[in-house]
């Protein structure tokens, strides 16, 4: 484990100064209060909790995850509720708790990084940083019998050599380089989208679909913008290799055949074995996704995809007081177990499906193979494609197994939060034409996202009857699109209306000399404004403010626009395959 740097103080470490007791009892993110309880003195991200540590001179302990993440929750019951580990942590270190989908600009910084210092990101991420906001070091998920020692090794050091590792800290942030504004050429634009495809095929499987060769996750950003060029430019390698991909997401594990509705993703190459958790992000997106494909690759089955996609959604993360929509549904059950909400024993399958139904269900399912899961349970999957005889029954079989297991009880994130609200906006919008059930969804979003506009700034979400705080560049960025794709499915002009002052007031608090910013004053130290930003599991809330801002046509938008698409990106040169809604405005695809 590297260590990076520490700060540089005067006087002794660890002064006596009394730590607070547990803050998050009650806190509003579901996430944060399931830690509540920990025997963890954990404190929240704030300039008051910065300062706590100047005045002790400890290290922070940044510990960041999600609701729906199960290593987060292992890790909680493995070490966050040990007494000897917390006694350790509350003894030497500032404890503080993260929920990533609240400080989603925090956490892309230590994603970033924990990917320099340790070469792989992920959650549970824990971050050591000075007192003074640099990262110092960073370990993902440990069991206890490394964990402990891994804070016995940085306290040490930190007791030993703080004036070298705070100087080893600061100098890890390197110097802004002043922002090339001289723009792409079309030349150098095409010669990015070239390199963009070159490593989009490069890490493309031909034989299973997706990108790479150990786990699988959607990359909802670079399919839509292959899918984008393939409706402009058909590809004779591309076109196959997207319905290879899509088939596969389709068909498999990675998509829930019973209640609808995609996880997260598989921790196999070939789309089987899913880790359990369903992010509203991954279904709108997917949802949108496979809307288009079945226009641009003219296969109807997509549109049923998405159909059952945003029926999920409806069912099983809607909220019928606001109309919004809530962040996940949780990977364990209430009893804790990682998947046993959607895994189904051949004598349960037997003894509630009829005859016909298991004989298609053991060829279609792989019920007479051995299962890939630990408690020796199946996940209804259809790992042969059934014939257009055989759907139907198909169809009633996963309708019994629904109607004898509702799973309505299953743990979900009941935060709403505005620009994750907005990309479901986005996807109810342009399915409204389907049904009137998702016209009434968009109504609903609408409303419950102009609620978060308040005094001319926005709110982050909401949580109960809670309000949060906080809104970061991807709250006005996606909140925006949602808003622009309602008011043009609807023709309602307040809507296009209220996006507009999003976006504006986007631009003034993300957005400046030096490039974009995700938070609008960040307390981590190493953050630095970036000319582009990457997309992740979604797309980069910079790309989609300046799409936003050029579908309005307003011309100060339009000029902001196309001088934020002139701020040249060494980063996006160096990696263009982690740039695809970027790559995809400056090449004119939307």
């Amino acid at each position: 484990m590297a260590l990076v740097g520490l700060v540089l103080l005067s006087g002794l470490v660890c002064a006596s100064t009394a730590l607070p007791g547990n803050r998050l009892k009650n806190n509003p993110s579901p996430y944060l209060a399931l830690h509540g309880e920990d025997p963890v003195a954990w404190q929240t991200w704030s300039a008051e909790t910065l300062a706590l540590a100047r005045r002790s001179r400890r290290l922070l302990f940044v510990s960041v995850g999600y609701f729906a993440c199960h290593w987060c929750h292992v890790m909680q019951r493995e070490s966050y509720r040990n007494p000897r580990i917390a006694a350790y942590l509350n003894a030497h270190f500032i404890p503080v708790k993260i929920d990533r989908e609240l400080n989603s600009g925090l956490d892309e910084a230590l994603q970033g990084f924990a990917g320099n210092v340790v070469h792989r990101g992920g959650w549970p991420l824990n971050a050591f940083v000075t007192p003074e906001g640099y990262p110092l070091s960073v370990v993902l998920y440990q069991p206890p019998g490394e964990f402990l020692p891994t804070l016995t090794r940085v306290q040490e050091r930190w007791v030993k050599e703080p004036a070298r590792l705070a100087s080893l800290a600061r100098s890890a942030v390197p110097p802004l380089p002043p922002l090339a504004v001289a723009g792409y050429s079309a030349e150098e634009r095409q010669v990015l989208f070239d390199a963009f495809l070159n490593q989009a095929r490069t890490e493309a499987d031909s034989l299973a679909g997706g990108f790479g060769d150990v786990a699988k996750f959607p990359q909802a950003p670079q399919l839509n913008l292959l899918l984008m060029r393939q409706s402009i430019s058909p590809d004779p390698v591309i076109g196959p290799w997207m319905r290879l991909t899509l088939n596969a997401m389709a068909a498999r594990g990675l998509r829930d055949h019973v209640y609808g509705g995609f996880f997260r993703y598989t921790t196999d190459p070939g789309w089987t074995v899913p880790h359990f958790e369903k992010m509203l992000y991954d279904n709108a997106q997917l949802a949108m996704l496979y809307l288009r494909a079945a226009d641009v690759l003219q296969e109807p089955r997509y549109e049923k995809v998405a159909r059952s996609t945003l029926d999920f959604m409806l069912a099983f993360l809607r909220d019928p007081a606001s109309g919004g929509f809530y962040s996940s549904t949780s990977a364990v059950d209430r009893k804790g177990k990682e998947g046993a909400a959607y895994l189904w024993s051949r004598e349960v399958l037997q003894a509630r499906l009829s005859p016909e139904q298991i004989k298609l269900a053991r060829r279609t399912w792989h019920l007479d193979q051995p299962s890939p899961f630990d408690s020796g349970q199946y996940l209804p999957a259809e790992y042969e494609q059934p014939g257009a005889d055989d759907e139907a029954l198909l169809g009633s079989a996963y309708g019994k197994l629904r109607a004898g297991r509702p799973n309505t009880d299953i743990p979900r994130d009941t935060k709403i939060l505005t620009g994750l609200n907005g990309l479901a906006l986005s996807a109810f919008s342009r399915a409204s034409r389907l049904d009137i059930r998702y016209q009434k969804a968009a109504a609903g979003l609408y409303k419950f996202l102009v609620g978060q506009w308040r005094r001319g700034h926005l709110e982050k979400g909401q949580s109960g009857h809670q309000v949060l705080t906080g809104a970061e560049l991807e709250d006005y960025a996606y909140g925006a699109a949602g808003l622009l794709d309602f008011a043009e499915e609807f023709k309602d002009e307040g809507a296009a209306a209220l996006a507009y002052l999003w976006v504006k007031r986007g631009w003034q608090d993300f957005s400046g000399v030096a490039g974009w910013m995700r938070e609008r004053a960040p307390l981590l130290k190493s953050v630095q404004p970036k000319a582009a930003l990457e997309d992740g599991p979604l797309p980069s809330p910079a790309a989609v403010l300046i799409d936003t801002s050029l579908r309005l046509k307003a011309p100060e938008l339009a000029w902001q626009a196309g001088r934020a698409l002139g701020w040249r990106s060494g980063a996006m040169e160096r990696d263009p395959f982690s740039y695809p809604a970027q790559i995809s405005l400056l090449n004119g695809e939307r």
